[in-house]
């Protein structure tokens, strides 16, 4: 068992306490939308900027209704705030940070997700081998063995959770929405078109795990093209 080191754990605790606040803010959000709803008051779709306008301007003609949603705004407000100044905080670090800072040179891996690495592996120096991350963040197939029985199931969804979901979304960011090119979103798009976009997502991010260990123990930077990767290996 890994004990981080304290700088490691301070920066985790950044990351967890800006998601609390994240998942609070959405919950009230949710059930704001899901409350107005009874009333046939539908927020549709509004960026968090425009959230509370929004709100106030549904329920401004229903004197007893805007009372009810008042407190909840005023709650998710204060949260909103706080969140920008965690996020501040994480980007600052970030800037400081040469390993994260060569991390976002991977397509799909911006300030959260690189940080969440550099906070989660926080000694590289303790996988001998770059491909043992991807087993150590649950994203490697469970082997199920009794008896005469030998069969590969889904990923085995062990070990950090955060880390894995934070890869996920740098995979699906990259194979979805990036339209840059680069030889690892051409591999995960091969993958897409044999089994499927999820297992392919699956996939990319297991890589990008590795990777991302690879670039941080190498002290290098992605690189785009086959060619710069294969002279580079």
């Amino acid at each position: 068992m890994h004990v981080k080191t304290l700088r490691s754990q301070k920066l985790r605790m950044l990351l967890t306490h800006r998601k609390l606040l994240q998942s609070k803010a959405i919950a009230i959000e949710n059930d704001l939308r899901g409350t107005l709803r009874n009333f046939g008051l539908k927020v549709g779709v509004v960026g968090t900027a425009r959230f509370e306008a929004r709100i106030k301007e549904l329920v401004e003609n229903i004197p007893d209704l805007a009372a009810l949603v008042e407190p909840l705004l005023v709650i998710r407000r204060a949260l909103r705030e706080q969140i920008g100044v965690l996020h501040r905080r994480l980007l600052a670090v970030v800037r400081d940070d040469d390993v994260c800072r060569r991390l976002m040179t991977i397509p799909g891996v911006g300030p959260v997700v690189a940080l969440t690495y550099r906070t989660t592996v926080d000694v590289p120096a303790r996988f001998r081998r770059s491909k043992s991350v991807g087993a150590v963040f649950g994203l490697t197939p469970a082997k199920y063995q009794s008896g005469e029985s030998d069969r590969t199931g889904a990923i085995s969804r062990c070990g950090d959770e955060m880390m894995r979901v934070m890869l996920y979304e740098a995979a699906h960011i990259m194979l979805v929405r990036s339209t840059k090119w680069s030889w690892l979103k051409a591999w995960a798009m091969q993958i897409a078109r044999r089994r499927g976009l999820k297992k392919a997502i699956v996939a990319l991010a297991r890589r990008l795990a590795v990777i991302m260990h690879r670039i941080w123990m190498d002290g290098t930077e992605f690189r785009w093209t086959r060619e710069q990767a294969t002279a580079a290996a």
